[in-house]
């Protein structure tokens, strides 16, 4: 499977990945954790079967000082032991927001009353955008076919501008 098209070769295409990347930064630049924010990203990577966004985001964590054994878990994080409870509550808030048309009820009051718990306005705001970002960013690379594996740690800061 080949790369269908270059989003960074298209002028149009590549003015909207400027403006997302500068929207991105946002979330980057806010005070939810910085390990929180890769673990979200690459939980729905993994659910959205999107190998260049799993890719960056498993170097940018372990690049940050994120464990290999929780990188490896988060796939199965509620059968693990290594998370906080703040970050269950993200990783909850990442599934449900991810998987919208398996649940009709979206995300779950149980699952928005943990988040509250953990995390106050600041954090939420950046929480519930990075879901609906990572989202968009996976929906581009699949329908493009953006392969994993050649993705180095700081690339999208630095094509970011940030």
């Amino acid at each position: 499977m080949d790369t269908r098209f270059n989003l960074f070769e298209n002028e149009l295409a590549a003015r909207f990945t400027k403006r997302f990347a500068g929207a991105a930064l946002v979330i980057h630049d806010s005070p939810l954790p910085k390990s929180t924010q890769e673990l979200v990203s690459l939980r729905a990577g993994q659910i959205n079967g999107c190998g260049h966004c799993v890719d960056m985001h498993v170097k940018e964590a372990a690049a940050a000082g994120e464990s290999a054994v929780r990188l490896h878990l988060v796939a199965t994080w509620r059968e693990s032991t290594v998370f906080t409870e703040a970050e269950q509550a993200a990783l909850a808030l990442a599934e449900e927001g991810t998987r919208l048309a398996d649940a009709s009820g979206g995300v779950s009051d149980e699952t928005w009353a943990r988040v509250r718990e953990h995390y106050d306005d600041d954090r939420t705001a950046a929480l519930v955008t990075l879901v609906a970002m990572i989202n968009a960013a996976n929906r581009l690379a699949v329908i493009t076919r953006q392969k994993g594996g050649s993705y180095e740690a700081g690339m999208f800061a630095a094509a970011a501008g940030g």
